[in-house]
Formats: C-alpha cells, sequence, structure tokens
C-alpha cells in the first residue's frame, strides 16, 4: 500500500483571496513505513509574502524569487503523487492551495475523498485535545525540537510518524506468505498453498526416548493421582 504524506507553507489562509503556496513536501509510505523517497520544492509565489507568514515559516518573497513557479512544478508533484491516498493534517487547508495551484496550472484537481486528515483521526481518538502537531507529538513523544520554523518537508516527516501513531502502524504485522509461483496468484482474501516439505525432517528423538513416557505414571507409586485415571481407563 502507497500513501503520501504532505505538508504545505503557504503567503496566508485563503488561496482564493490571492494568498499562494510557496512550498511544498511530500514523503511516501510504502505499506505504512517512510520508504526515504521525498518531493520538496520551493515556489515563487509572485507576491509579497505577509510579516505574519513570514513569522511563522520564514520564507521571505526575497528567497522566494529566483524559484520556479508553480506550474513549472506541478506535473513533478503529480508523478509524484500518483494514485496514492494523500495523508495530511487538517487537510481542507493544504488540499485547498494545492487545487487552486493546479486549476491555475491547467490541471485537474485532487479529488477530497483521496486525502485522509490527520486531524479529524486525532479528535475521535482525543476527543479531549489538544490535537495540533506539536501536541501529538508530545503526547507520543516524537522529537519535534528541529521544528523552530514551519517546513513543508520536515512537517511532513514528523507528520509521518504522527500518522503511524494514530492508526497503530507502529505494530508490527507479520504476514507469512509463501514466496513461491502460487504467491503471486494471491491476493486479499484468498489463501495461500502451504506445501508439505519435500524430505520430512528427522526425528530428534530416539524410539528409547519416545516410549519413554509411557511408563512414567508408574514411577510414581501406589498412591499417586495417576492411578485413578490408569484403573479408570
Amino acid at each position: 500500500m502507497r500513501e503520501i504524506v504532505l505538508d504545505t507553507e503557504t503567503t496566508g489562509l485563503d488561496p482564493y483571496q490571492g494568498h499562494r503556496l510557496i512550498e511544498v513536501g511530500c514523503i511516501e509510505l510504502l505499506n505504512r513505513i517512510p520508504s526515504g523517497q521525498t518531493f520538496h520544492r520551493y515556489v515563487n509565489p509572485e507576491r509579497d509574502v505577509p510579516a505574519e507568514a513570514f513569522a511563522i515559516h520564514g520564507l521571505s518573497a526575497d528567497f522566494l524569487k529566483d524559484k520556479p513557479r508553480f506550474a513549472e512544478v506541478a506535473d513533478e508533484l503529480i508523478g509524484f503523487i500518483g494514485d496514492a491516498p494523500l495523508v495530511a493534517h487538517n487537510a481542507s487547508f493544504d488540499l485547498n492551495f494545492i487545487n487552486a495551484e493546479l486549476e491555475r496550472a491547467g490541471r485537474a484537481a485532487i479529488a477530497r475523498d483521496r486525502v485522509i486528515d490527520t486531524l479529524l483521526l486525532a479528535r475521535r481518538k482525543h476527543p479531549a485535545g489538544p490535537n495540533r502537531l506539536d501536541d501529538l507529538c508530545a503526547r507520543y513523544s516524537i522529537d519535534s525540537s528541529r521544528r523552530v520554523k514551519h517546513g513543508a518537508l520536515l512537517d511532513a516527516e514528523i507528520l509521518a510518524e504522527v500518522y503511524l501513531e494514530l492508526v497503530g502502524g507502529r505494530q508490527a504485522q507479520l504476514i507469512l506468505v509463501e514466496t513461491g509461483n502460487d504467491s503471486a496468484a494471491a491476493g486479499p482474501g484468498r489463501a495461500h498453498v502451504i506445501r508439505p516439505r519435500p524430505i520430512p525432517l528427522a526425528p530428534r528423538l530416539t524410539e528409547a526416548e519416545s516410549r519413554r513416557p509411557c511408563g512414567f505414571p508408574h514411577q510414581l507409586g501406589e498412591r499417586a493421582i495417576w492411578g485413578d485415571y490408569l484403573r479408570a481407563g
């Protein structure tokens, strides 16, 4: 199973009020384990970065002015995401910005039913809260000391750890399957073929040792409780 954990940084809160995406970071999970594959881009927003946004992520308009525009990295992002489910914290925020940028670039929007919102997962699991990303890191003893300012790739890495805690992914799942030709035909809900050994293992007990327990009850004496069972038999 392939999933993509993502995070974004922006110039503000609402893409339909002229705010733009300025950073996107993605982490690939395979069977809920980070694969080591990532996607990270800074994006030129073609506008200023308000002071209140700069205070959160530290990305200035001067730093971003020579970065590619979103339309130039859109195909890379789409290719990395593929058709995998997307995992994000307060996912509607990230999805609104990404879809607004995809619309400007003339690309298809990402369907909302592809998105897993870890904020909703956290609220169901911990209804008393708090459920901000930093709060969940503290709850699960996840090191977030590097998170001096928000950063899309770092936040995606941290969120991947939080997501595994929320879904119980840190519980190792051992699935023993046959690695022969029959395994290719096996799928969800199908039983795997268990073949007998072509050469049986040699017995580890001698014939005398295998007979020894049969005489053991007689060595316990006449008053042993075993005698009741022997007489009943």
